[in-house]
């Protein structure tokens, strides 16, 4: 998808990578494995996949991305572990990273998540 992006013009830095539930764990799993500046990572009740033995240890930076984790304190599918993980895998990876945990919130996406979004969508494009 980058290379066709690429092709028309568009460069990573001014992409998004952006999902929910298994998209925002696709998401950050591909932003980890192919560090480098992007646009932004926003990762919606999501983490990075496998289990939490796994050394989080990748290559390269993410150093000025700005990345948005959000997610409920007793999601279904998202343990808060996972999200919290993530995060600290993307601060050591140089990304600045805005985490949101939402008490109760189930396994969705809320109008917090959605102006946190559109925020940096905004600056993007006003970039």
């Amino acid at each position: 998808m980058l290379d066709s992006l690429a092709e028309a013009g568009i460069a990573p830095e001014r992409t998004i990578l952006l999902g929910f539930s298994q998209g925002a764990c696709l998401s950050l799993e591909f932003a980890a494995r192919n560090a480098r500046r992007y646009g932004g990572i926003a990762a919606l009740s999501g983490g990075l996949i496998g289990p939490n033995t796994i050394v989080r240890d990748y290559p390269g930076s993410l150093s000025g991305t700005p990345a948005i984790l959000g997610c409920s304190d007793k999601d279904p599918h998202i343990p808060r572990e996972r999200v919290d993980l993530s995060a600290d895998v993307l601060q050591r990876m140089g990304a600045t990273v805005t985490k949101r945990i939402y008490p109760q919130m189930g396994h969705t996406v809320n109008d917090d998540e959605i102006e946190l979004v559109n925020a940096m969508m905004k600056a993007l494009v006003s970039a």
